[in-house]
C-alpha cells in the first residue's frame, strides 16, 4: 500500500534516512516528490509576500526546473565525478529523494506572520539543505556525509548560476 504524502513529508522533515531509501526505490513517488517541491515553492511565495497567482505559478515552475536540474547535477557529479565504491543510482532515484528534501520548505509559509519572515526562511532553508544532504547520502549509497555535502553544494551552486542566468535572460525580453 502506498504511503501517504503527508506522512512521507513529515518523515522527510524528520530526516528519516529510511524515508529517503523508500522514495528512492519507489518510481511512483516521483509525482509526490514534484508535489512536495511545488508545495514548498508556494509556501515560499506566500510567506515571502506573494505578488499574486501569476507570481506563485512562475515560482512553482522555476522551483520544478531548479529541482530537476539540481537532482541531475547531483546524480551526475555523485555517480561520475565523486562516486564511492558502493554508489549506484539513476537520475529518477536522486530526483525523488531530493524532491522530498524540500518538505521542510513548507515552514516558509510562516513568513506571512509579521516579524517571522526572516526566521522562517532561514530555518526552512537550512533545514532543507540538511535534508538534501541526508537524501543525497541515501540516494547515492554514500558512507561519507562529507561527500554528500560536497556533491550537494557543487550541484546547488551550478544550478543556482543556471537559474539566475535564465531568469536574467527572461527578464530582458
Amino acid at each position: 500500500m502506498p504511503t501517504g504524502l503527508g506522512e512521507r513529508m513529515v518523515r522527510a522533515a524528520r530526516l528519516d534516512p529510511h524515508l529517503y531509501e523508500e522514495v528512492e526505490a519507489d518510481p511512483a513517488a516521483t509525482r509526490q516528490a514534484a508535489l512536495v517541491v511545488v508545495l514548498a515553492a508556494l509556501a515560499a511565495g506566500l510567506g515571502g509576500g506573494g505578488h499574486g497567482p501569476g507570481a506563485l505559478l512562475v515560482g512553482a515552475v522555476v522551483a520544478l526546473g531548479a529541482w530537476y536540474l539540481w537532482a541531475f547535477l547531483i546524480y551526475w557529479i555523485g555517480t561520475r565525478l565523486l562516486p564511492e565504491p558502493g554508489t549506484q543510482a539513476d537520475h529518477g532515484q536522486v530526483l525523488r529523494a531530493v524532491g522530498f528534501a524540500a518538505a521542510p520548505g513548507v515552514l516558509r509559509v510562516l513568513g506571512i506572520v509579521p516579524g517571522l519572515r526572516g526566521l522562517a526562511f532561514l530555518v526552512g532553508g537550512v533545514w532543507m539543505l540538511v535534508a538534501t544532504v541526508v537524501a543525497v547520502r541515501q540516494a547515492l549509497d554514500y558512507r561519507s556525509t562529507a561527500r554528500a555535502v560536497a556533491v550537494s553544494a557543487v550541484g546547488w551552486l551550478v544550478q543556482a548560476v543556471v537559474v539566475v542566468l535564465l531568469l536574467a535572460l527572461l527578464g530582458r525580453r
